[in-house]
């Protein structure tokens, strides 16, 4: 079977639909967050995205200056340490990398593998300050920086001017809201299904050839499914590979079949 699918050219125009740290209607904030009775983190002016689709669209791995990124499980009360920066007037007003509009006086935080709407409390370690915030973007992309605040978030914590602090991120809730009952403490941000996506074609023609050719040489532990979807806004039809159980299983079946182009979905 390997030598098969290593001889099968893959006609496939992949498709990565991801717009890290781009930044719709701006909405200013006059202070920092609390939480509502709820005890939610989403303010009442604010315009946010928060649904179980983008939830798992959040997970998936993603490129971005040819380096891919995984997210991978994550829960309530789980740490990092690094470097945070901030960013703000530059893409004050464009859109987030979950398609709300960035808002630079808004206590929000880009995070390259956290899902959207993740709450997580940020203490600056350099000056002993914190504030929580709501991860609603993708970044930073340099160096080993692991979290980019907002401007008003920056402020909060006293490091504007410095532009980088030794900081430690403390995951207190997802879905905009701070984990309260213990449902909520144990909720942890997953991926249930990996994919290998093996093409991607606008005519349906293309993805079933595609997929018959793929069903004649893989075994009976993997399927081959056609996903429709859309693409700047016209169909698309995408060809994956279903049945991994981890991504490093999808990751080993790439390497031994040679699918150097291929790219791995999580859902």
């Amino acid at each position: 079977m390997l030598l098969k699918i290593r001889n099968f050219v893959l006609l496939s125009s992949t498709v990565f639909l991801f717009s890290g740290c781009f930044f719709t209607k701006q909405v200013r904030s006059t202070g920092y967050y609390s939480p509502t009775p709820s005890g939610s983190y989403i303010q009442g002016n604010e315009e946010i995205k928060n649904s179980p689709a983008m939830h798992r669209a959040t997970m998936r791995p993603y490129q971005v200056f040819g380096k891919w990124y995984h997210p991978t499980t994550a829960g309530v009360g789980d740490e990092q340490r690094g470097i945070a920066s901030w960013y703000g007037p530059k893409f004050h007003g464009k859109k987030t990398s979950n398609g709300e509009i960035y808002n630079m006086h808004a206590i929000t935080a880009a995070h390259k593998t956290l899902p959207m709407n993740t709450i997580v409390r940020v203490d600056n370690l350099d000056n002993g300050k914190s504030v929580v915030v709501r991860v609603n973007d993708r970044g930073p992309f340099v160096g080993d920086r692991i979290i980019d605040l907002s401007y008003a978030a920056a402020g909060a914590i006293d490091m504007q001017k410095k532009g980088l602090a030794n900081v430690k991120l403390t995951i207190l809730g997802f879905h905009g809201k701070v984990a309260t009952t213990e449902a909520e403490k144990q909720e942890k941000a997953s991926v249930s299904s990996y994919y290998i996506q093996v093409g991607a074609f606008r005519n349906y023609s293309g993805a079933k050839i595609t997929q018959d050719k793929f069903k004649m040489i893989l075994d009976g532990n993997y399927n081959v499914i056609i996903k429709e979807g859309e693409f700047e806004d016209k169909p698309i039809h995408r060809v994956w590979l279903s049945g991994f159980r981890s991504i490093e299983e999808a990751n080993d079946f790439k390497a031994a079949n040679n699918l150097d182009g291929a790219m791995i979905i999580a859902e």
